[in-house]
């Protein structure tokens, strides 16, 4: 388990975490969201005692990670896949990392193997690509076979087959009862892979709950089929309703439920031949949650607003 505990973070005068408070359980992948600047890797920094913290605690198993006489073994991390020596081949790099924490060497074998290094294992780090770094990255974190595991941006330079390979060793391990924190910026990859969510802003919690929830928290679209469907249209809109027409009759309706459609419909002896509840997207959530956390913007050009 990873508890965070009204943690505070400043660099000079900018608060970077602010009296953040989460616990990631065991069993679930916890997926970890915020936009560029949130405090998401600060704050896995925090968990690792990288930097010590103006407010607060972030604790592995109810103690301080920095405590762990042998750390690999209660949680395994990745941060940054670059941070390596370019020069040591895959399997030195595991093997130092090994004997710094009393692990034996056929462990770091089966790992290499586990990650689809096994083929590349004498080669030097400083040759491989992007996607083979984040594999070795994630070797790392699972050498100690630890309980609990915390990664940042672990899809980064995988490709289709990596990231499908990943997804399911991360449910896997949950599934073994072992506590996983994944952050990311793949929406659709996150709602295939996480079970749970806890989205940050300006370094501050916006939401916790579960992944099937925080969509929920937000009404999509409601569509709408009927042979009046211009009349229909006009009624909604009187009633405060964004209406846009689609394709074949139909209407995609905003800001009024299913419920109230259909009784207005009735109100005015209005036919339906359809009325489905279309819910908000995972990245329409996220958008929409922190679209006041947003530090850095991008404009739009003229000809896609």
């Amino acid at each position: 388990m990873i508890e965070v505990i009204g943690l505070t973070m400043r660099y000079g005068g900018k608060v970077a975490v602010d009296d953040l408070s989460f616990t990631v359980r065991p069993g679930l992948v916890t997926g970890f969201l915020g936009p560029n600047g949130a405090g998401k890797s600060t704050t896995m920094r925090a968990v690792l005692g990288l930097e010590p913290p103006g407010a607060g605690m972030a604790l592995v198993n109810g103690r301080a990670y920095a405590s762990f006489p042998r750390p690999l073994r209660a949680m395994g991390a990745l941060l940054d896949a670059g941070a390596v020596h370019g020069g040591r081949s895959a399997h030195a790099h595991l093997a130092c990392l090994a004997r710094s924490n009393g692990i034996g060497r056929d462990r770091v074998d089966a790992v290499l193997d586990q990650v689809g290094l096994a083929g590349v294992a004498g080669r030097r780090i400083g040759g491989f690509s992007l996607g083979m770094r984040q594999r070795l990255g994630i070797g790392a974190a699972l050498l100690g076979d630890p309980g609990v595991l915390m990664l940042d941006e672990p899809l980064n330079g995988l490709d289709p087959e990596g990231i499908r390979w990943l997804r399911e060793l991360l449910r896997s391990l949950a599934a073994e009862g072992r506590t996983v924190l994944l952050s990311s910026h793949l929406m659709n990859e996150m709602a295939l892979t996480a079970d749970h969510v806890v989205v940050i802003g300006r370094g501050r919690l916006i939401a916790d709950c579960a992944m099937d929830a925080l969509a929920g928290r937000f009404q999509g679209e409601v569509l709408v089929r009927t042979p009046q469907a211009e009349r229909l249209a006009g009624v909604l809109r009187a009633h405060g309703a964004a209406v846009v027409a689609e394709d074949g009759g139909a209407l995609s309706v905003r800001d009024l439920d299913a419920a109230r459609i259909g009784v207005l419909a009735l109100s005015e002896g209005i036919a339906l031949a359809e009325l489905s509840p279309r819910g908000a997207s995972l990245e329409e959530a996220f958008m929409r949650l922190t679209e006041e956390s947003t530090e850095y913007r991008t404009g739009l050009p003229e000809a896609v607003r």
